[in-house]
């Protein structure tokens, strides 16, 4: 089953869940769950409040919208997140995805709450013959290397 769902503590707080504009959108659109300012120079974890449920095999890749750099400077600050599957519901943030945002400009840039920032889009992957992974997610956002 893939979908995306409200991250518990999100539930009466107007969240957007991701869409996809056109029969041929690639992308979900994600929006922001609040509303902010980045300075130049600074970055900034942008709440959504969704989390998301995928098959073992998948990964969402979470890419800026194109007119996010263009109109306001700014820009994921990997140029390309990754959700894992086990990132959903992990003990730390319920596996609340959070879009991480560098201003490039010399202004401040405004992000409004219901905005659309990002979008994810969808991917099978490939793990090699000999992988033997076995290791398990114990929290959220940059957990993986942690003990």
């Amino acid at each position: 089953m893939r979908k995306f769902e409200i991250c518990k503590g999100f539930e009466n707080s107007e969240v957007i869940l991701p869409k996809r504009k056109t029969k041929y959108s690639a992308g979900y659109d994600i929006s922001s769950n609040e509303e902010c300012d980045i300075k130049p120079g600074e970055t900034r974890l942008v709440w959504t409040g969704i989390k998301v449920k995928m098959e073992s095999d998948e990964v969402l890749k979470i890419y800026s919208r194109s007119s996010l750099g263009l109109k306001k400077g700014l820009a994921l600050v990997n140029s390309v997140g990754i959700i894992d599957c086990d990132y959903y519901e992990n003990e730390q943030n319920d596996g609340h995805i959070m879009i991480a945002l560098h201003n490039f400009s010399l202004s401040d840039a405004h992000v409004d709450k219901g905005e659309r920032i990002a979008q994810g889009i969808f991917s099978k992957y490939l793990i090699t013959d000999d992988d033997d992974s076995k290791g398990t997610r114990k929290g959220g956002f940059g957990s993986t290397d942690k003990k």
